[in-house]
């Protein structure tokens, strides 16, 4: 893995360095341009792989579109609040399209693991519940969309799950794992932003999320579907 994608690994890790620098260092300026430099690299690299062939593939390329935008509202939340629900919105939206491709995969052959699909469904089911549940008495008039959000990353893991069997081993744990860094992300953020805030937050909030992104794109550039009964 490391030799086929040599120069992208070597250009994400750059971006990575610089983005966790950023919040070190605490400069706004290097913040700007590496953290847009994220999505759009993990966007070159998926579209050099794939050529986009497929719907999994333009799935996945769609909600990296609404990353990419989801980051730079973001960057301008600390100004003005409003930008974070855009936010908000935007990677709702990347998660919504994510959860599309990989239920592709799932469709393929419904039927298969349903002992496993019940597991998925059980365990994200109490973690997404508890931890919404933790966060409510914090949330204010930020209590439905938070749901939401909760709602749609849960389904995403969900469909992460569901791609067992269905797809190869690597595509379907580098994606699986994706999504567990992408709820993690989002958990931390969630709490900084509504329970308490914490030191180096901003740190831990960006490096868990560019390695959920890296993961779900590698695992999407590597995937081959096993079965195709559509």
């Amino acid at each position: 893995m490391l030799k086929k994608y040599l120069g992208f690994n070597l250009l994400f890790a750059l971006i990575f360095i610089l983005q966790i620098a950023s919040g070190f260092i605490s400069s706004p300026y290097l913040a700007c341009l590496s953290k847009p430099a994220i999505v759009i690299s993990l966007l070159l690299m998926l579209a050099r792989s794939t050529r986009l062939k497929g719907r999994f593939h333009k799935r996945i390329f769609t909600g990296l579109i609404f990353a990419l935008a989801g980051d730079v509202l973001l960057m301008y939340a600390v100004k003005q609040e409003s930008y974070f629900i855009y936010g908000l919105v935007a990677f709702l939206l990347c998660h919504v399209f994510y959860t599309s491709a990989f239920y592709l995969d799932f469709k393929s052959v419904p039927e298969l693991d349903k002992k496993g699909a019940r597991i998925a469904i059980l365990c994200c089911a109490i973690v997404s519940i508890s931890f919404y549940f933790f966060l409510r008495p914090h949330l204010a008039a930020m209590k439905l969309p938070v749901m939401i959000y909760v709602l749609a990353i849960s389904m995403m893991a969900m469909m992460a799950c569901f791609r067992n069997q269905r797809v190869n081993t690597f595509s379907f744990r580098l994606i699986l794992f994706g999504a567990i860094c992408f709820m993690l992300s989002d958990a931390l953020l969630a709490y900084n932003k509504f329970v308490a805030p914490f030191h180096y937050a901003g740190t831990w909030i960006m490096a868990t999320y560019m390695i959920a992104q890296y993961l779900v794109t590698l695992g999407a550039a590597e995937r081959k579907l096993l079965h195709n009964n559509r």
